[in-house]
Order: C-alpha cells, then sequence, then structure tokens
C-alpha cells in the first residue's frame, strides 16, 4: 500500500464513526457539496475529539501524519499542539499545505465556504480542557465547555450552507449544548473512566449524589432523578432550536430537524432506560429517531 492510500485509509477510519452519532451527519438527501464539506469538517472535530479521548487508532499513524515524534505520540497535549498547526497551515494557505490526511480534506471546504478559525480552534480549545478540567461546579461552568466542545458545530454547518444569522446562531448554540448534555448523559460511566464527570456538582449535590455513585452497576433513584433533571434541560434547549428548523426550507429543513430529532431521540432513549444511564449508554433507534424528526418537522411547521 502506498503512502497515499495508506492516508486515505487513515482518514476513512475516522469518518466511519459518523454511523454511530446521535444525529445525522452528512445525510444522503443533501446537495453532494454540503456533504463534502459537511464530511471534512466531521473529519476534523472527530479528530480533534479522538485525540482529546485518547481513542486514536493503534499504530501512531495520526501522530507521523503530524509529525509527531514516536516519544510524544501518547502525549494528548502535544498532539492537540501539533494538530493546531496544521490547522494553521490550512488557512494560511502555506506551500505544501496540512500535513493530516483530513486537514487536507478539510482544505478545500474553508475555501469554498470562507470559513474562519475560530469555530475549529474552540474544538482544540475544549479537548485541551479535557486534560486539565475533570469536574464542573455549576450548570454555567458546563455551559461555558459546551460553548467551545459543541457550539461551533453547529455555526459551521450554518456557516457551510450560507445560512447564518444571529438569531439562528444563538437557537443552534442551544441545540448543540443540549447535544452535548444528551452524550454526557448517555456517556457517565465511560466518562469516569476516563476521571471525567460532567454532571455539576452543585446538582450532584442537590440530589445528594456521590461520585462513588457513579461507579455502582446501576443508578439509585438520587441518580435516576439527577438525571432526569439534567435531561429536561437538555430538552428545553432542544426546544429553543423548533424555531431555528422552521426559519430554513428544502433539505436543509430536514437535516437540522435530524439534528433536533437525534437529540430528542438520544433523550428519549435515556428515559425509556428509567434514567439508568449506568449499566451502559441508552441508545436511539431508528424508528425512534425517524417519530422524533417527524414530530420536530411537525412544530417547525406550525410555529413557522
Amino acid at each position: 500500500m502506498t503512502r497515499t492510500q495508506q492516508a486515505r485509509t487513515d482518514a476513512t477510519s475516522t469518518l466511519d464513526k459518523a454511523a454511530d452519532e446521535n444525529f445525522p451527519v452528512a445525510p444522503f438527501f443533501l446537495p453532494r457539496a454540503w456533504r463534502d464539506d459537511l464530511m471534512a469538517v466531521y473529519g476534523f472535530a472527530r479528530l480533534v475529539d479522538d485525540i482529546g479521548d485518547g481513542d486514536l487508532a493503534p499504530g501512531g499513524a495520526d501522530a507521523r501524519h503530524l509529525g509527531v515524534g514516536p516519544g510524544t505520540a501518547e502525549d494528548r497535549l502535544a498532539l492537540l499542539d501539533a494538530l493546531e498547526a496544521d490547522l494553521q497551515r490550512v488557512f494560511a494557505d502555506a506551500a505544501g499545505g496540512p500535513l493530516h490526511p483530513l486537514m487536507r480534506a478539510l482544505l478545500p471546504t474553508v475555501r469554498r465556504c470562507a470559513l474562519t478559525p475560530d469555530p475549529f480552534l474552540g474544538l482544540i480549545e475544549a479537548n485541551r480542557q479535557d486534560q486539565k478540567v475533570r469536574r464542573y461546579g455549576t450548570y454555567e461552568e458546563l455551559l461555558a465547555y459546551c460553548e467551545l466542545s459543541a457550539n461551533p458545530v453547529g455555526r459551521l454547518v450554518l456557516q457551510i450552507t450560507g445560512t447564518a444569522s444571529p438569531e439562528r446562531i444563538r437557537r443552534s448554540d442551544a441545540v448543540c449544548t443540549a447535544l452535548q448534555i444528551a452524550e454526557h448523559l448517555q456517556d457517565v460511566t465511560e466518562d469516569l473512566g476516563r476521571d471525567r464527570i460532567y454532571l455539576p456538582a452543585e446538582d450532584m449535590a442537590r440530589f445528594h449524589v456521590s461520585e462513588s455513585d457513579l461507579a455502582a452497576p446501576t443508578g439509585g433513584a438520587s441518580l435516576r432523578a439527577l438525571v432526569a433533571f439534567e435531561a429536561q434541560r437538555a430538552h428545553d434547549l432542544l426546544d429553543e432550536g423548533i424555531p431555528l428548523v422552521g426559519s430554513v426550507r428544502g433539505r436543509l429543513r430536514l437535516l437540522l430537524a435530524g439534528f433536533v430529532g437525534g437529540g430528542r431521540a438520544a433523550l428519549t432513549a435515556v428515559a425509556a432506560a428509567g434514567f439508568d444511564v449506568l449499566p451502559g449508554p441508552p441508545k436511539p433507534t431508528v424508528p425512534r429517531l425517524l417519530r422524533e424528526v417527524g414530530v420536530v418537522l411537525r412544530k417547525a411547521h406550525r410555529e413557522g
């Protein structure tokens, strides 16, 4: 296998993770140009998250692509620094261009859609924060984290589709924050295994939930009440996104309904598990996802 073929294989293994998300990343019904641009952005977002979570494919290919030597290939902060340097090559239009195949795939999208560095830098900074901050004291602190870790993705979607406006960005931020909270609720056990807790400490205290409760095989009544409380917060944020869906037309409306519906379906799965998320992440079924997308579209039509 040539180096070019290997680079394509490495990139594909990252992009294949799109199928595991709570929402459709680049569904078939979108124009080909949009699908390509959304997958390019997803490739970046997935790569930075995999670096931050230590979930890179074995073998060190990503580190080699980024020019990181074997001695620091396991250093997440060093990898994030190298990724930021490669991002700068995307926007600097430097000779030779970016090093990583996913960053090279991002270059045409950045040029075509006139994207700016800020959303990408936010995603990198969120993963730097994950290496340093393991607990969140308040809901406001968690929202500030979501401003870096989730909201830039929605803003990029609006920029790619040429529909960004201050009001749409505000509602997109609410949806993306809700999706992040829903994912945190699904992944309480997995996150604890990484010594991270995204349930605000003030809420844990209010519901009399300790860190040791999160390590149990199943959730007790207090923990399930806490998860239900946080799920309602996420549901309320998703409701703020309904007017966003109604503000656009055509296939973009269906895409945004997929994001909101995906979040609603994830929260429905959490509720169906009795808000006991400790045995494993509750996942929505495809029929449930489609039903929730339908609900969102009907609500958006009525409110539009």
